[in-house]
């Protein structure tokens, strides 16, 4: 499938295959962070550690699952969506959150974060900006919104392993055999916000 360079499609389509992350977190001032649990991060834990993470995207539908393999426990989630519009809708992450969407900063660049602002990311917030940097390598920054305030920073260098993710890799730790996706990741943090 064919997308104008710098978009959404298009730099999505350069970043399909298996990475390999090494992240670090800091605190808002820069100073390394050991642990972001005391943080409220979606996935706590201590720093550094290293994700893979499998893209897949065939045009239109996307599958994106991070599997901690070193410095945490073994933890896999994934996130699914579209494109709508030209932009990349996720599914829902939870019942009252907000809508999560991927769009262009020109070539190379995304960003994945809210439509709009409301009670949901006064909740829980985290964008994610995501630079291709050199054929096959990029970088991945975030920042955790808590309860309306930026509470950490979270960096990943990612390499990239294979152009393709069929099939689990080497380093994964849930073993060679199984699928590489899981069930949608769903969380439950901004239910009160519906009840």
């Amino acid at each position: 499938m064919q997308f104008p360079e710098g978009s959404v499609g298009h730099t999505l389509m350069q970043m399909r295959g298996i990475w390999h992350d090494s992240v670090e977190l800091f605190e808002l001032d820069g100073q390394p962070l050991a642990d972001d649990t005391q943080a409220g991060s979606g996935t706590p834990g201590l720093s550094p550690f290293d994700n893979l993470v499998y893209l897949d995207f065939d045009g239109e539908e996307l599958k994106l699952t991070n599997v901690h393999f070193r410095g945490r426990p073994a933890c896999a989630k994934t996130f699914t969506g579209r494109m709508k519009d030209g932009l990349l809708v996720f599914d829902p992450l939870g019942k009252g959150a907000y809508e999560n969407i991927g769009m262009s900063g020109g070539g190379g660049i995304l960003t994945f974060n809210a439509r709009q602002l409301d009670q949901g990311t006064d909740v829980y917030m985290e964008p994610d900006f995501i630079i291709l940097t050199a054929p096959g390598q990029r970088i991945r920054h975030t920042v955790l919104y808590r309860d309306g305030k930026a509470v950490r920073t979270l960096t990943a260098k990612g390499t990239r392993l294979s152009p393709c993710c069929k099939q689990r890799h080497p380093l994964d730790p849930r073993g060679a055999e199984g699928p590489v996706h899981e069930a949608t990741f769903q969380s439950n943090i901004w239910q009160h916000l519906v009840e």
